[in-house]
């Protein structure tokens, strides 16, 4: 008896690739998931983010307040959208995430550096995510004394060659002292819950169908309306579990802090939990076995951890790659939760967030239902 043989060999082999050939899916993630990480990390991730969004407030119109404001623009940092009128606005243009920066050019700004009184430029940042805003206020003194400098000129031409002639105060709020763990935590809620919830209902649904019980429900007077909901709300309760055990070692092991409204949190998470939820029951109308609900389950993980502004600044990334991250229900909770926790948000302060989620659920629970009458025809 031979101890090769190459008929047997190739035999295997041709049954081995029409196997492949047979399990597109399979296929799909293994060419997939090396080209889809090759271009996000490529294109999409970038952890020196530019034009932030910035608002002033402007007491005075003078020579050195339009340096100050066009040498900031210049420096492609940040991104001027508009003006504002007391701390008030401020506070809640950063607060809502409108705004990563507030300038508060006082009056007699110029008039101050003419008497060598050393007046403050005060810039009020949004440190919740310390990284995507640590570039841009390491290079602000730099910044804001050329931009000056070129106009010590005329009657400003005393205070030229000296020490600046003002004096520049960053105030960094929600998370002053830059803590990693202040915004990572909080938004690893997100990525916990994405994770458990779609991959937990795809894997169970798709295993009833392998065991022949699903079957038996078709069989039944059931609507694919009743299926759906008695599939997934079991599953909430362990996402009530997750959440509540999350909170409590986050504030004992890492010590975040949780300001804003507990009533926006729980309405916040109970429609990212169903959302998350009913797009693990899509996934199971699309796979039929389950290591491919596993596998779809976790291709979907990838852009969600990528580009949900998790890992890295949401502001950082090219336009095409935020529109992407703006149709992931993460991105907009991962939002809700560090500005209920961080910010001390309250309902009116997520309700973009909220409708956004509401939406994209909406959307996947239309298709999954969709996808479920034919799965039965």
């Amino acid at each position: 008896m031979n101890l090769f043989s190459l008929s047997r060999f190739r035999a295997v082999l041709v049954k081995e690739f029409i196997q492949m050939r047979r399990d597109r899916l399979t296929f799909a993630m293994m060419i997939g998931v090396p080209v889809i990480q090759l271009l996000l990390f490529g294109y999409a991730i970038n952890n020196d983010p530019r034009n932030l969004p910035t608002l002033l407030e402007l007491g005075e119109e003078s020579k050195v307040a339009r340096a100050v404001v066009s040498g900031m623009d210049t420096s492609d940092y940040f991104d001027f959208q508009g003006f504002v009128f007391g701390p008030d606005a401020g506070d809640k243009a950063l607060r809502e995430g409108s705004a990563n920066f507030v300038v508060v050019i006082p009056p007699d700004f110029e008039r101050d550096i003419l008497r060598g009184l050393s007046p403050e430029l005060l810039v009020t940042a949004d440190a919740s995510d310390p990284t995507a805003v640590g570039s841009a206020v390491a290079a602000l003194s730099g910044i804001v004394e050329t931009a000056i400098a070129q106009t010590l000129d005329g009657p400003l031409t005393a205070v030229a060659g000296r020490p600046p002639p003002f004096s520049m105060v960053v105030h960094k709020q929600f998370n002053p002292e830059g803590r990693t763990a202040t915004n990572i935590v909080p938004g690893l809620l997100a990525i916990i819950l994405a994770m458990t919830m779609v991959l937990i209902t795809a894997v169970a649904i798709v295993r009833e169908t392998e065991r022949g019980t699903m079957e038996t429900l078709i069989s039944t007077p059931v609507r694919s309306t009743e299926v759906m909901l008695g599939k997934i709300l079991p599953y909430v309760l362990i996402g009530y579990v997750q959440t509540l055990l999350f909170l409590i070692m986050a504030k004992i092991l890492f010590n975040v802090p949780f300001e804003g409204s507990r009533m926006a949190f729980f309405v916040g998470f109970n429609i990212y939990v169903v959302v998350n939820l009913a797009l693990g029951f899509l996934i199971s109308t699309l796979v039929h076995t389950q290591m491919q609900a596993m596998q779809a389950s976790f291709f979907l993980i990838l852009p969600t951890i990528l580009l949900s502004g998790f890992m890295f600044p949401f502001a950082g990334m090219p336009g095409w790659a935020q529109a992407i991250g703006t149709a992931i229900p993460a991105t907009h909770f991962l939002r809700i939760v560090r500005k209920i926790m961080l910010k001390g948000a309250q309902m009116a302060d997520i309700a973009i967030d909220l409708r956004a989620i509401a939406i994209i659920g909406g959307m996947i629970v239309l298709i999954a239902l969709l996808r479920y009458r034919r799965t039965l025809d």
